[in-house]
């Protein structure tokens, strides 16, 4: 298996540090509004490359962290005239709503950057006790140009980046570039009480804490937007290595862009959606199929028009699933030889998907092996064994799964639609429209739906 290493520009085997176990740490988002769409990508990638190391036998211990103090998350509790746990609690059950539409797996550990303050102060204290860290009026620096392979990850050169810093340069600090490890308290602010004053931890120490207390020194993949190579794990790099004396991460993968009309979303520009925002003009299954039908390195555009392609797509594997789950119900007997045949024609494609995947998660390519399967369920299964038949069922759903899609959602959409039928019939019977009732209880049996009607009202079930 291997994967596009950003720390070495180019594709490395995969050796994680244990055999059989991956520690996977993912930057999660920090928890002021909702979730937009550009946040769902490195989700929905993320857990995609999560699902497919599980099923491949790795044990994954999967880390994303919920930043919960920020000052965007202040400014938004101050704004509201609340405190700013009320805002991040909020917005931390809004996301895990969305990543649930999404399908998106519970991480193994979901660390809130509050919780895990005691891990920075020492973190801190040590980096100071090694002379890579000062204290100055209160706040904590890191002294970048202490540790001598500072921009190796993001390709930077210190002295040709001093001038596009994102952090203010301050009279207090030794070095513009030196960033920003503790700050002390301001009003209306939340703040812990440290060594060097009450305050509040710098952005960059919290997933170094976080990823090293659920994970452990050295991280298998860490993993995130590729807008967080800099400064956020360039920076996580320089103080962990300098704190741990260890190899902070073996693997960095980092998402591309997402743009909306192949423009880069913004609010001032009109085109910024959140995720809720876009679940009410479409399925999150679809949403998620369309992340996935492009590499993860390569810039993604979200128009009407190509979200409309992707559900088109998704509609064809879902239908032959459907397809595939009625001829289970009449289809018999073992395989014939025809069936052995079309079944290493299968397994081809099944090995197809997997060498995609394993060529740096390649989703658009493994989807494309998914395509392949589909067409040939749709030439082949009407005259298939019971035991070809459920071997192409099990197969696809199985791939569906590892790219997170749900196959059984149209089954709970029919049942509504099932009840809506029904309940139709009884207002036709009330009318005494029995043409109309009897068309109905026609329509449904011919889709497998048996109709009882008892003292208790209409009973159904599945023939």
């Amino acid at each position: 298996m291997k994967l596009y290493n950003t720390l070495t520009r180019q594709k490395e085997e995969f050796v994680p540090v244990h055999e059989g176990k991956v520690g996977m740490y993912v930057c999660g988002p920090t928890v002021y509004n909702y979730i937009h769409i550009g946040n769902a990508r490195p989700m929905v990638v993320f857990d995609t490359v999560r699902r497919y190391l599980e099923y491949k036998g790795f044990d994954v211990n999967y880390v994303s962290n919920f930043t919960d103090v920020d000052d965007k998350i202040i400014k938004k509790a101050n704004e509201e005239g609340v405190s700013s746990s009320e805002i991040s609690e909020r917005f931390i059950k809004e996301c895990i709503k969305d990543m649930e539409g999404l399908n998106v797996k519970p991480a193994t550990h979901h660390p809130r950057a509050t919780e895990e303050i005691d891990g920075m102060i020492d973190m801190i204290r040590k980096l100071i006790e090694k002379g890579i860290a000062y204290e100055k009026e209160g706040t904590v620096y890191f002294r970048t140009r202490s540790f001598k392979d500072y921009g190796r990850l993001s390709g930077k050169n210190l002295d040709d980046m001093q001038a596009g810093i994102r952090i203010a340069v301050s009279d207090e600090k030794e070095d513009p570039m030196d960033f920003v490890l503790w700050k002390p308290k301001k009003e209306g602010e939340p703040s812990w009480p440290s060594p060097w004053g009450d305050g509040r931890p710098g952005w960059h120490i919290e997933c170094s804490v976080m990823s090293k207390k659920y994970i452990g020194s050295t991280i298998d993949i860490h993993a995130g937007g590729e807008d967080l190579v800099f400064p956020h794990h360039e920076n996580e790099i320089a103080q962990s290595e300098a704190a741990n004396d260890e190899k902070f991460a073996k693997y960095w993968m980092h998402n591309a862009f997402l743009n909306i009309d192949n423009k880069k979303m913004s609010k001032s520009a009109g085109n910024f959606f959140t995720v809720r925002e876009i679940s009410e003009k479409y399925p999150l299954q679809v949403i998620r199929f369309f992340m996935l039908s492009a590499h993860y390195r390569s810039p993604l555009n979200f128009s009407d028009t190509l979200v409309e392609a992707a559900k088109n797509g998704l509609d064809r594997i879902l239908t032959a699933v459907y397809s595939l789950r009625d001829s289970m119900q009449t289809a018999q007997g073992a395989m014939s030889p025809e069936d052995l045949k079309n079944v290493d024609t299968a397994k081809e494609l099944v090995a197809k998907f997997e060498a995609a995947m394993e060529d740096d998660f390649n989703t658009a390519d493994a989807i494309s092996a998914i395509f392949e399967l589909v067409k040939l369920a749709n030439i082949t299964a009407k005259d298939g064994s019971l035991e070809y038949v459920e071997y192409l069922y099990h197969t696809i759903t199985q791939l569906c799964d590892i790219l997170g899609i749900e196959t059984e959602k149209e089954e709970e959409l029919l049942d509504a639609d099932i009840e809506a039928l029904i309940e139709e019939r009884q207002a036709a019977r009330k009318a005494k429209n029995y043409a109309r009732a009897d068309e109905i209880r026609n329509m449904l049996a011919d889709q497998g739906i048996i109709l009882e009607d008892t003292r208790a009202g209409v009973k159904w079930k599945r023939a």
